[in-house]
């Protein structure tokens, strides 16, 4: 009977043991996995292009029995004959201004002969483009003051008048106030400090030590007053009227990224806020991007901020946008390929029959097939998804409901979101103006994540609004194609509250 109860107890501790190890397993095929994101992440490219991702999984762009077909199809397609313009520089260098260097010989003399030689013509050697650094120079203010000659010096002349009235009339002439009152700030030298920091990512610090380096003795804190004062007086009100124009748009996409902020009340300095972006859709004639600092990623911050919108939020799969309301959700198509990306087997020697690759060449057809309407109006796109892009669409999810998926693995992880998702992946079907993907306010965010690895915090909370303010009205010059610094200075010139508008329009008082 012992012999029995021996051989039991030891079959029980195989199964747990068993058990154990599978559990085991499983918890290390997931932290091999976290590792090899985190060694990509640091080490590996971050480029997303299919080129990239398919050349190095040795994947084709389509199945196997798609191929004759597509390549039936690419013979009769006629490519309408053109002609391609030479590539020079005379386009853009007809521009510049020019510095013109001449070469002469005085009173030459032939070294044959002896006798004077005659200028017979000039041609030009070459052109050279010449940068010009940065100078300094002090513009004084000069205000003439002025004095009647009467008033005062005639008792006669000021009889009518009451006791009370000035006998002296002395006047200044007209002139304007400074920027910033008590300061040497001018509106050149400000809108360099700012394009540097929010468009180039130079921090105030770096800066400084520049300034110091040509003898010009700007403190950081005395910058961060200036950009503080400017962000309040010139940018907020400009960042008002962006939000009201963006609110009335079809279209805006959403991200958010992280930002820290040292001194905020009723938070650690170690806490982690949030900077906001929000951006209208691509399929427009100008471009607007604004940033909004929330110390949280709560759904209520994009709920505050869109309130009024009523057109379709695009934006990833986080469950605080679900508290929107009023809006019209879109999922983000590069979202879902991202997590089947991430969920390639490492052993490539079975990349290629793996269901993530499978999932990566359906996403692919459907990005060829979308990307061949992109010169197409709204309302052909709309009509050409429904037959080219839907019906991918459906193959791909009734193809995903049939894989047998479980535990914590990255493919599991990219199963479940893709079907949670379904819904949203769908909206961008019913408009032909909506776009397939986020990637609008994942590259608008982008500076500020490269800027962010400079500057490295806020100190403030208030610092961290004007940045916001900042990087709204730097990101929204330069994604319509204007000179940033140009325009930082032109509004800048003008008195405080002042609205100038960071794209051309003529119409609307803008640039």
């Amino acid at each position: 009977m012992s012999e029995q109860n021996t051989v039991q107890n030891m079959v029980q501790e195989n199964a747990v043991l068993r058990s154990r190890v599978a559990v085991l397993e499983e918890e290390l095929a997931f932290a091999q996995d976290q590792l090899a994101w985190l060694k990509k992440q640091i080490f590996g490219r971050k480029t997303e292009q299919a080129s990239v991702i398919m050349d190095n999984l040795q994947l084709s762009l389509f199945p196997e029995e798609q191929k004759p077909q597509l390549q039936q199809k690419s013979e009769t397609v006629t490519v309408p004959e053109h002609k391609r313009k030479k590539r020079t520089h005379d386009d853009w260098m007809s521009k510049l201004p020019i510095e013109v260097k001449e070469y002469k010989e005085v009173d030459p003399v032939c070294e044959n002969c002896g006798a004077e030689m005659k200028n017979i013509g000039k041609e030009k050697a070459y052109d050279e483009l010449v940068y010009t650094p940065a100078k300094f120079h002090i513009r004084r203010h000069i205000v003439y003051t002025y004095k009647c000659p009467e008033c005062g010096e005639k008792p006669e002349n000021d009889a009518a008048h009451s006791d009370d009235i000035e006998r002296c009339n002395i006047r200044r002439a007209e002139y304007p106030k400074p920027m910033i009152p008590g300061s040497f700030c001018s509106p050149e030298l400000l809108a360099h400090i700012v394009y540097e920091k929010y468009a180039k990512a130079v921090p105030l610090h770096r800066q400084e030590k520049d300034f110091s380096s040509k003898h010009i003795p700007l403190l950081k804190a005395t910058m961060s007053n200036w950009v503080g004062a400017a962000a309040e007086k010139w940018c907020l009100p400009i960042v008002e009227e962006m939000h009201r124009l963006l609110l009335a748009g079809d279209v805006i996409h959403a991200d958010e990224t992280r930002i820290q902020v040292l001194h905020e009340e009723g938070r650690k300095a170690t806490a982690e806020s949030k900077m906001w972006v929000y951006c209208n859709g691509r399929m427009n004639d100008r471009s607007i991007v604004i940033f909004d600092y929330k110390p949280t990623r709560k759904g209520e911050n994009a709920q505050a901020f869109l309130q009024g919108f009523e057109g379709y939020l695009v934006r990833d799969g986080y469950s605080g946008y679900h508290v929107v309301t009023g809006v019209k959700h879109c999922g983000c198509m590069t979202h879902a390929r991202r997590y089947f990306v991430n969920a390639l087997p490492k052993d490539k020697s079975v990349q290629e029959t793996s269901a993530a690759a499978e999932a990566v060449r359906y996403f692919e057809q459907i990005y060829h097939e979308e990307n061949l309407l992109s010169g197409m109006t709204a309302e052909e796109r709309y009509k050409q998804r429904q037959v080219k892009v839907k019906p991918l669409l459906d193959a791909f999810f009734a193809w995903l409901e049939t894989l047998q998926v479980s535990g914590k693995s990255t493919l599991s992880k990219a199963v479940a979101y893709a079907l949670n998702e379904k819904p949203y992946l769908y909206t961008f079907l019913e408009n032909g103006n909506v776009p397939i993907d986020n990637n609008r306010a994942e590259n608008a965010i982008r500076p500020f994540a490269v800027g962010r690895k400079n500057w490295l915090f806020s100190n403030t909370a208030n610092g961290a609004k004007c940045s916001a303010a900042m990087y709204s009205i730097v990101a929204t010059a330069q994604a319509n194609g204007l000179d940033a610094e140009r325009y930082l200075t032109e509004l800048f010139s003008k008195s405080e509250g002042t609205i100038i508008l960071p794209w051309e329009d003529k119409n609307e008082g803008s640039l």
